[in-house]
């Protein structure tokens, strides 16, 4: 199974934000590790940017134009995109999407360049809760939904910590990189 991460970027903002996107690219080699580990599923990862031209007449950016794109790349590719923009519905607190082979999280730019932690508390998290939706989902487990966002909600609301990795993709509250929602109750 291909995960292909798809970094969204207004082209005015792609210099700026390149330092983002290299994170991007770590942090898709890290869920390829996860994903095996806690979801004994293989996967092989990808990532790009797909650049949002400006022009004359913007183009309103919203998951049917990303659904849209999904189809036209296969459907049978698991695409997650990495908006600058929330999906106008979701049932999630995290502010994703997700349906088959698809997801989508609305990824927070950062106030400062080269800020880590907010990547990783803000967006990598978010990230993880997606993906476990749709893991779960295709493991067949009756109420994945509820499970995960029971598992997100202690975070928000109970100071449930997330789990933390290094660059080695280790268990770490040291040099952490990467965050992921807290997978202790998650049998699959």
């Amino acid at each position: 199974m291909l995960l292909h991460f798809i970094f969204l970027v207004k082209e005015e903002e792609l210099e700026e934000r390149k330092w983002e996107f290299q994170y991007v690219e770590k942090m898709a080699g890290f869920y390829k590790s996860w994903i095996e580990r806690v979801f004994s599923k293989k996967v092989d990862v990808q990532s790009d940017e797909m650049i949002v031209r400006s022009g004359n007449r913007p183009l309103i950016m919203d998951t049917p134009i990303l659904l849209d794109d999904h189809s036209s790349r296969g459907e049978q590719i698991f695409h997650f995109y990495l908006a600058y923009f929330r999906p106008l519905w979701t049932d999630c607190t995290c502010e994703g999407y997700f349906a088959e082979n698809f997801g989508m999280i609305w990824w927070q730019k950062s106030p400062k360049k080269g800020d880590i932690e907010f990547l990783r508390e803000k967006n990598c998290t978010k990230v993880s809760h997606e993906l476990a939706h749709e893991f779960l989902r295709m493991a067949k487990f009756k109420n994945y939904k509820e499970i995960v966002h029971e598992i997100w909600d202690k975070h928000l609301f109970a100071s449930q910590p997330f789990e933390h990795y290094d660059a080695s993709y280790k268990r770490s509250e040291n040099d952490a990189l990467f965050a992921t929602l807290d997978t202790s109750s998650l049998k699959t």
